[in-house]
């Protein structure tokens, strides 16, 4: 999978103090026309108590959060241990194999960046991103962090940054955050 290679979102996490937000922008692309602008990419799971984000192939996405549901019911409070679960379910089943989608996931604890390589990334900076405008607004998201004391306002910057920056990203936000 070349997940360099993909377009049509931008997913970052921000956490800090005790909140921890999800942006998604709104639009879906097919190669230079945008198909819509508004598509929901972020979602809440586990009754409210874990907040995902997804990038790639739509319904390998739609497949991905299905699975991770199912995971997180089966280990409850246990974020690390469901992702791990679905990431090497994700990287041995013949069908999930082919599923091209990343995932960033989220409780009160922990924020994980998921793959169908099997990865399970914690990520270093308490701020991660998937998708194509996703190094862009890594990168803005990252630079604001200590001049920003707000996870969401970090986030709304950064995605404004990614917008400005990569064409198959735009400004119409949804953010989904957990914790004061």
């Amino acid at each position: 999978m070349d997940y360099a290679a993909w377009h049509g979102t931008t997913i970052l996490a921000v956490r800090k103090g005790s909140r921890v937000v999800i942006a998604g922008d709104g639009q879906v692309s097919a190669g230079a026309t945008i198909m819509k602008s508004n598509a929901r990419k972020v979602r809440r799971l586990a009754e409210g108590k874990v907040i995902a984000g997804f990038a790639g192939a739509t319904a390998d996405a739609f497949a991905l959060i299905e699975r991770l549901e199912q995971k997180l019911e089966r280990f409850p409070e246990q974020l690390a241990r469901a992702c791990v679960d679905l990431a090497k379910d994700w990287r041995t089943d013949r069908y999930l194999r082919r599923l091209e989608a990343m995932i960033i996931v989220a409780d009160a604890r922990e924020t994980l960046v998921v793959t169908g390589g099997g990865d399970v990334v914690e990520p270093e900076h308490h701020v991660a991103a998937v998708g194509s405008g996703g190094n862009f607004a890594l990168a803005a998201a990252r630079a604001l962090y200590d001049r920003i004391e707000d996870a969401e306002e970090i986030a709304r910057a950064a995605m404004g940054i990614a917008a400005d920056i990569c064409v198959y990203t735009n400004r119409n936000l949804l953010i989904e955050r957990l914790g004061d």
